[in-house]
């Protein structure tokens, strides 16, 4: 940070005032000013004019509104703090004890121009702060609220923020960011902290999916664009036929991932009334895989497609040091006709919501494949293991999803992945553009998958959980499509209620209102 105008108030300091004092042109830099004077008497006075008329106003000093605060939620990230400054340290420590809440210990460095080194905008003073707190330049965020500050960053190679303090700045300057006020330095930070592993969190997808303005708006044959909750597009090819589109990758599993990269992918090509037809895939394994291991992932692949009636028509194979496990990235095609399209945007108030099977079905059947030795050292009995490995055998929801929407009634579908059933919900309610109210009581758990929870300290409701789909119905059909769904041997719960449009999901237990519960990353993510 800077600190005159940035983390103090601005218009403290007097500069007209000391220029005027010193006799500096009012077009001229103080510092340079004193620098240049060719006597050292002279010099010398200068200064001391300058460091008392500053020293002065830094005992008039307030916190420019959310300084305290910003650095506080800084040091709560971890993140090392810095000031880097034009000032005299002491006027830098006098203005400091104005302030209510950080003192000069809340800094890891503070650079002042009692320091040996040339000042702003010289970027000499930002590469003695990286060295100091061991970053390279480039990782350095510098704040400013002048010319000089926002030049040193740039030269020195950092990303530099321009606070203008809600005003016109006098001077011109390029700068990667621009705010008003200290606190929406959060929002910038936020993009330079590492993200956890899982899906990109969905509030920093729809800012880059609006950033990016792609979809519709570049090319009207595509129905359904990117968004938050929407796993696949909608390419309007013909008259009356329409192609679905799907990625995703598989990165949990190393037991049979084939499977898994099918039905995944298949999964979200069903949920919007489609038949998944074709699929690519690019193969991505560890350097030291040997060539019979990627052919049983090819032959699992093949065998899988074959069994879902999918053609595996190509993609890519690689062995690499970027991957430590391998990754399967699927591409899944697929086709419906105009009429029997389901879009999460065309569902109601009134609608309600549906689920089948229970939560947390792919993380059950994966937590056991992967970690069954940890589950027998808590007690699981292995038979109970065995039974929860062999739930991969029902995360598919092509059969459902294909019986769903056969009904007039059904207005939208969703599988429950990755952020478990929670996520899920809130994902439909941002590309369904209503509130949906949740009854807690009513959501199934398998005992398996309760007892596994319950041994890793795992909350369900956060778990992977491909095998269960979401779906709004009208209530006039909801019965007649439950039926449909039982003489199919799948298991469906009514759950809730699409409510008025908005986002957001109302929760409650016992009649009570509840928190919805948020996860930030899967819950399966804790055991890897």
């Amino acid at each position: 940070f800077d600190f005159d105008g940035t983390l103090t108030k601005p218009g403290i300091i007097d500069f007209a005032l000391i220029k005027k004092t010193i006799g500096c042109p009012l077009d001229q830099p103080i510092l340079e000013f004193i620098a240049g004077l060719a006597d050292s008497e002279d010099r010398a006075s200068a200064l001391s004019e300058l460091d008392r008329i500053e020293f002065e106003a830094a005992a008039r000093t307030e916190p420019n509104p959310g300084a305290e605060e910003i650095v506080h939620y800084l040091q709560a990230q971890d993140l090392p703090l810095c000031v880097i400054s034009r000032n005299s340290l002491r006027s830098i420590k006098r203005a400091l004890e104005n302030f209510g809440k950080i003192t000069e210990a809340d800094f890891d460095l503070i650079i002042s121009r009692d320091e040996p080194i040339p000042h702003k905008p010289d970027p000499d003073g930002i590469y003695f702060a990286a060295d100091k707190l061991g970053h390279p330049p480039e990782h350095l965020l510098v704040v400013g609220d002048y010319l000089f500050d926002i030049q040193a960053g740039n030269r020195a190679g950092a990303t530099t923020v321009l606070i203008d303090n809600a005003t016109t700045p006098s001077f011109s300057v390029e700068s990667a960011y621009r705010i008003s006020h200290l606190h929406e330095l959060k929002d910038i930070v936020r993009l330079g902290l590492p993200l956890q592993a899982g899906k990109l969190p969905n509030d920093l997808l729809e800012e880059f999916l609006d950033d990016l303005a792609i979809g519709s708006e570049n090319d009207p044959t595509i129905l359904i664009k990117p968004g938050i909750g929407e796993d696949t597009a909608a390419v309007d090819v013909s008259d009356d036929e329409i192609l679905v589109l799907k990625s995703d990758p598989i990165t949990f599993a190393a037991d049979a991932p084939g499977q898994y990269a099918v039905l995944i992918n298949a999964n979200d090509i069903a949920t919007s009334g489609a038949t998944p037809r074709w699929f690519m895939t690019t193969l991505l394994f560890p350097s030291g895989t040997t060539g019979s291991e990627i052919r049983m992932v090819m032959k699992d692949l093949q065998s899988m497609c074959r069994q879902s009636e999918i053609v595996l028509c190509g993609g890519h194979t690689e062995i690499t040091d970027a991957v430590t496990r391998p990754v399967i990235s699927g591409m899944m095609v697929g086709t419906v006709r105009k009429k029997n399209l389901r879009d999460k945007r065309h569902i109601v108030a009134g609608d309600q919501v549906l689920l089948t099977k229970a939560v947390a079905v792919e993380g059950t059947s994966i937590i056991a494949r992967e970690f069954a030795d940890r589950l027998l050292q808590l007690g699981m009995e292995e038979a109970e293991i065995e039974r929860c490995k062999q739930f991969l055998s029902r995360i598919g929801i092509l059969e459902e999803a294909g019986i769903a929407g056969s009904f007039d009634g059904v207005s939208a579908m969703h599988d429950v992945t990755e952020g478990g059933l929670a996520t899920a919900m809130d994902e439909l309610s941002i590309a369904g553009n209503h509130a949906i109210r949740i009854d807690m009581d009513r959501i199934p758990t398998f005992p398996e998958t309760d007892k596994i929870c319950r041994l890793l300290d795992l909350d369900p409701m956060g778990l992977i959980g491909s095998g269960s789909l979401i779906i709004c119905c009208s209530k006039a059909d909801t019965k007649d499509l439950m039926n449909q769904l039982g003489k199919a041997s799948i298991a469906t719960a009514c759950i809730g209620e699409v409510l008025e449009k908005g986002r957001g999901i109302t929760a409650t237990k016992g009649h009570r209102k509840v928190p919805w519960p948020h996860f930030e990353v899967d819950e399966i993510t804790r055991l890897f």
